[in-house]
This record gives C-alpha cells, sequence and structure tokens, in this order.
C-alpha cells in the first residue's frame, strides 16, 4: 500500500488528477488511472496526469485515460499543468515549454495577482493527411467524407492535433448520436488507433458548438485538441473563418488557426482541491 499525494483540476470541466512527479515518479500509471478516475471509489475523473522533469523542456506531461490507456495530448489538462506549475511556485516564468507524446507544447500564461487565470497554448500544425491521423483513407486530406455506421452514413472531417480526431457537422447535437453512434465511430475500423470523435454544430461564422466522445474516455465535458480539430474543420468546410469560439458541455474555448498554420487555443484551468489517496 502506498499513499500518493494529488491535485484535483478541471479545464472548463475535462477533470483529471494531477500527480506531482518531479522528484517521485508514480507506479503503474496505468493501473493507478483506473483506481482515481473511478467517481464511484476513487477520487473521480477523465483520467490521470502526471507532472514530470524533462530533458528537452521545462517540463513534462503525461496522461492516462480513466480506462488505463495513454493519450498523447490533452489541451485542457495541459492548461492546468501550467497553473499547477506558476501558481505552486514551480515556476516563475509566464511562458512555459511542456513536453508531451504529441510534441512540444509552448504555453502562455495570462497572470492576476500571482494567479494563472487563462493559458494560450500553440497546439502546433494541424494533421491532414489520412496516414498520419491515422485514418484508412484515399487522397490527402479527410474532408466532408462518407463514413458508414451501421445503416446509416455520416460525413465525416479528420484532423489529428497529436491525437486523432473524426469531426461530424450535423444540424443538432443529441444524446443518440453522442452516446450511441460515438463509442461505435471510436472502435469503427477505418481507425486504426481508434478516435476522438466530435459532433458540432454551426452557430455562425465565428461560433461553434461541440459535444465530444473521447476515446479511452467517454463522453466529457471539454476536450482542447477536439476542440482544435474542430476549428480547422469548420474552415477545411467553409463553415467558419480562423478566429472562433466554441461553446463545450463545460465552458467555451477560443480558437485560433494562425497564418503559420498554427492552432492556438486559450481557456481557463480551474483548481479543485488537494488530498491523498491509498493506492494497493
Amino acid at each position: 500500500m502506498r499513499t500518493v499525494p494529488f491535485t484535483k483540476m478541471h479545464g472548463i470541466g475535462n477533470d483529471y488528477v494531477y500527480i506531482n512527479c518531479l522528484e517521485t515518479p508514480l507506479e503503474d500509471p496505468s493501473g493507478a488511472a483506473v483506481i482515481m478516475a473511478d467517481r464511484h471509489f476513487g477520487v473521480g475523473g477523465d483520467g490521470i496526469v502526471l507532472i514530470l522533469p524533462s530533458d528537452v523542456a521545462d517540463f513534462r506531461m503525461r496522461m492516462f485515460n480513466s480506462d488505463g490507456s495513454e493519450a498523447e495530448m490533452c489541451g485542457n489538462a495541459i492548461r492546468c499543468v501550467a497553473k499547477y506549475l506558476y501558481d505552486r511556485g514551480h515556476t516563475a516564468r509566464k511562458a512555459v515549454n511542456i513536453e508531451t507524446l504529441a510534441g512540444i507544447r509552448v504555453l502562455e500564461l495570462a497572470v492576476v495577482n500571482s494567479t494563472v487565470e487563462s493559458v494560450r497554448v500553440d497546439m502546433g500544425e494541424p494533421v491532414l493527411i489520412p496516414a498520419d491521423i491515422p485514418v484508412r483513407a484515399d487522397g490527402d486530406r479527410v474532408v466532408s467524407e462518407p463514413l458508414l455506421v451501421g445503416d446509416d452514413t455520416y460525413s465525416m472531417t479528420c484532423v489529428s492535433m497529436g491525437n486523432p480526431h473524426c469531426i461530424i457537422f450535423v444540424d443538432e447535437i443529441t444524446d443518440d448520436l453522442v452516446l450511441g453512434v460515438g463509442p461505435k465511430i471510436e472502435v469503427h475500423p477505418r481507425f486504426p488507433s481508434k478516435i476522438n470523435v466530435e459532433f458540432a454544430k454551426v452557430i455562425a461564422s465565428d461560433e461553434l458548438e461541440m459535444r465530444v466522445w473521447e476515446r479511452g474516455a467517454g463522453e466529457t465535458l471539454a476536450c482542447g485538441t477536439g476542440a482544435s480539430a474542430l476549428g480547422v474543420a469548420a474552415v477545411l468546410n467553409g463553415h467558419c473563418g480562423r478566429h472562433v469560439i466554441i461553446h463545450l458541455s463545460g465552458g467555451d474555448l477560443v480558437i485560433d488557426w494562425a497564418e503559420n498554420n498554427h492552432v492556438f487555443m486559450t481557456g481557463p484551468g480551474t483548481f479543485v482541491f488537494d488530498g491523498e489517496i491509498v493506492l494497493p
């Protein structure tokens, strides 16, 4: 048995259990994620996030979904990591580089009264080549391409922001789509690494609504990489310009697809509580 200190935080409702591993590593993080993320018998969350030292950046982040699988990147989680590091005195810098499995991300911190209020993340360049997302498809992009799920066909656009996303624009976002169709698309044979699924509604030329079914976690209240992928997909489909506000179940994110091809995401990170949990 071992006692593990943790911090619970969320990025517009996308909640994770954060563990400071700057000095002491966590054994079996995959197993710990299953226990700690359980909302009935554990701390509760969409997964766990490890904050680690890095040889190539200021800090490193690893994240594990509630089913124990490791994910490449999470936009909401990385904002919370930056807030934790600054607010807890691990860095005094207002521009922080964080290593992830999807590469190094650069974060700009907006600080008010010595506390991080919001974070702007350089999410990098979107990946559109099907084999690199990955998705089984012909051509150099998957934009408004038919996807057969059972007896129904949906129009999908696929983007990777370090992890894979399938965006489907609909007239109305329903539980039947998110909770019924989302899980089927996640494990669809066209996606060899499974996929995150975003159902999106166009509100205006600079405004979108989105719900997400996340690979390995189910429906979550927000997904930063998904919102970034949606911003790109909206431009590719001619729905929006390069600056959009995206309304997610847990709150809003601002997405900018800049002329240098980088996607920037701006949003808050929120501290909930500190605690300790006993792990076997």
